[in-house]
């Protein structure tokens, strides 16, 4: 399994970066590891809605299957994906009002057989990925 953490501040209200987080249209605007939504992203963002996503991980082309897993508008998107080789993906992003400001915190996890034999890279590579979608959000809603 690899675990990977990524937070900021935001020099903007909650609604103003969720509606950005959440604007599927845009994704590749902010998401570093975003390529293409093959289907289009999500028609609808509610428990249990599916989509398909190609990014990039470690250089590699994937094609992952997500599941809205938990939502509280405004607030929290956690999502469940299955990926190539039996790799299994979970990425949740937390918000939370401070002041004019919003905390953002992305925790992504990785599980199955191949994430074992690459997890030191994985890490490294989801951190840098997730730390940099961190850094274009907030350039696009401050």
């Amino acid at each position: 399994m690899a675990e990977v953490t990524a937070q900021a501040r935001i020099e903007a209200p909650a609604a103003k970066v969720w509606e950005r987080l959440t604007d599927f249209d845009s994704y590749g605007e902010w998401n570093a590891t975003h390529t293409a939504f093959p289907k289009g992203g999500p028609e609808s963002l509610e428990v249990g809605a599916g989509y398909e996503e190609n990014m990039k991980l470690m250089g590699f082309p994937a094609e992952v299957a997500w599941t809205v897993r938990e939502l509280e508008p405004g607030r929290l998107l956690d999502i469940e994906g299955k990926g190539p080789m039996g790799v299994s993906l979970g990425m949740r992003y937390a918000l939370t009002p401070d002041g004019g400001a919003t905390a953002v915190r992305i925790d992504g996890m990785f599980t199955g057989a191949a994430v074992s034999l690459m997890a030191g890279k994985l890490k490294d590579s989801a951190s840098a990925a997730l730390n940099e979608s961190l850094r274009r959000l907030a350039g696009l809603v401050a």
